[in-house]
C-alpha cells in the first residue's frame, strides 16, 4: 500500500478554485452588475473599496496573473472580506480596523528609491517597475506575532528579481526596506514616540531565497491600500511585522539595520523574527495560532511550515536569536 504524507504547502484539488472559474470571474461580475446583484454588495465598505480599486488603479489590467502551483497550502483561503478589513498598519492606527483610514494614502504617483551599495542608484516609478517584473500569484500562509493567521493569494514577483535589477555590489549584506512617511495622510505617524519611517530588512541570502516575494496584488486584483499598496514584502516564514508595507525605499548596506520594532522593544522583537512554536513571545505562547477565517486554533509550524525552503540559511548561525 502506498501511503502519501502531504507536505505542509500542498493543497487538495477540492480546496482550490477551478482555473476556468477564477480566470472568468470578471465576466461573472459584469453579469452580476447587469442583474443588479452587485448593488447589494456595494454597501459593504471592504468590497466596494476593492471594486473601486480595480477601476482606478493603473495596474488593474495586469491582474489576474498566473498562479505558481509550487506554492500551495493545506488550509482553505481566508475570505477576502476578512483579509481586507483585519489589518495591522500602524501608520493609520494601532487597532485592526484601519481599512477606511488607509484610503487616504495616495498610491499614484509612487516611486521606489533604490540606493546604497548598488552599481547605480535609481528612483523608479511603480508602474515602470511592474512592467519589468514577472508577475505571478502564490498561495502563502501568513502568521502574525499576535498568534493569529490567515491564508492569502498574493500576486507579485520574486524579490530576487528586484535584487537583480538593483545590482548590489559585492559588499552588500542586507536589504533595508522603508515605508512611506507622510503625516498629512497617516495619523499614526504624528505619534512621535514611534521611530518613523517604518524600517525593516533582510539579509541578501534571505532576499534571494525563492520564497521571498514582493507583493503588488491580492485576490487577483491590485493590492488594497490597507494591505500595503502598492508594494509590500511577503516572507511567510517570518512573523508578519517583518513584512513591510507600502515600500518606497530599498537600500543595500553592509550593516544590519535596526528595525522599527527592535528600536521600540528589543527584548521582544528581534531582527530575525523566524517562526518557532517552541519559542514563546515574552508575554504569550506561540505554540498555537487562531485562523481568522475559521476561528480554529491550530498548531504553529516551525518556519510556518516553510523549513524546506529556508532552514539552510540559518544552519551555521549559532548564538543568533533566530526566533525572537
Amino acid at each position: 500500500m502506498l501511503i502519501k504524507n502531504p507536505k505542509g504547502w500542498e493543497l487538495p484539488e477540492a480546496k482550490a478554485t477551478p482555473e476556468g472559474v477564477y480566470l472568468n470571474r470578471r465576466n461573472i461580475l459584469k453579469g452580476m452588475a447587469g442583474a443588479g446583484l452587485i448593488a447589494s454588495i456595494g454597501s459593504n465598505t471592504a468590497f466596494s473599496g476593492a471594486f473601486a480599486a480595480e477601476g482606478h488603479d493603473p495596474s488593474a489590467s495586469l491582474y489576474p496573473v498566473p498562479r505558481n502551483d509550487q506554492y500551495k497550502v493545506t488550509r482553505e483561503l481566508t475570505p477576502e472580506k476578512i483579509v481586507t478589513t483585519y489589518n495591522n498598519f500602524y501608520e493609520f492606527g494601532s487597532h485592526k480596523e484601519i481599512y477606511e483610514a488607509a484610503q487616504a494614502l495616495k498610491i499614484r504617483p509612487w516611486t521606489v528609491k533604490i540606493d546604497g551599495m548598488v552599481e547605480k542608484e535609481m528612483e523608479i516609478d511603480i508602474d515602470d517597475l511592474l512592467a519589468q517584473m514577472p508577475l505571478e500569484e502564490r498561495l502563502y500562509r501568513h502568521r502574525c506575532v499576535e498568534a493569529w493567521s490567515m491564508v492569502v493569494p498574493w500576486s507579485g514577483f520574486p524579490m530576487k528579481e528586484l535584487v537583480k535589477l538593483a545590482a548590489p555590489t559585492s559588499g552588500a549584506k542586507y536589504v533595508v526596506m522603508q515605508t512611506f512617511e507622510d503625516k498629512s495622510v497617516a495619523p499614526g505617524q504624528r505619534q512621535f514616540w514611534y521611530p518613523w519611517p517604518y524600517t525593516d530588512g533582510l539579509t541578501i541570502e534571505e532576499a534571494m531565497n525563492d520564497l521571498t516575494f514582493m507583493v503588488t496584488g491580492l485576490y487577483g486584483k491590485p493590492l488594497p491600500k490597507q494591505n500595503g499598496s502598492p508594494l509590500r514584502l511577503a516572507a511567510p516564514w517570518k512573523y508578519g511585522f517583518k513584512q513591510v508595507k507600502s515600500i518606497n525605499r530599498i537600500s543595500f548596506t553592509e550593516e544590519r539595520p535596526v528595525t522599527f520594532w527592535e528600536t521600540l522593544i528589543k527584548n521582544e522583537y528581534g531582527f530575525w523574527a523566524n517562526i518557532n512554536p517552541e519559542v514563546p513571545h515574552p508575554r504569550w505562547s506561540q505554540a498555537k495560532e487562531r485562523d481568522i477565517g475559521t476561528g480554529e486554533k491550530i498548531p504553529t509550524l516551525l518556519y510556518n511550515g516553510y523549513g524546506e525552503y529556508v532552514a539552510d540559511i540559518y544552519k551555521d548561525m549559532k548564538g543568533e536569536r533566530l526566533f525572537m
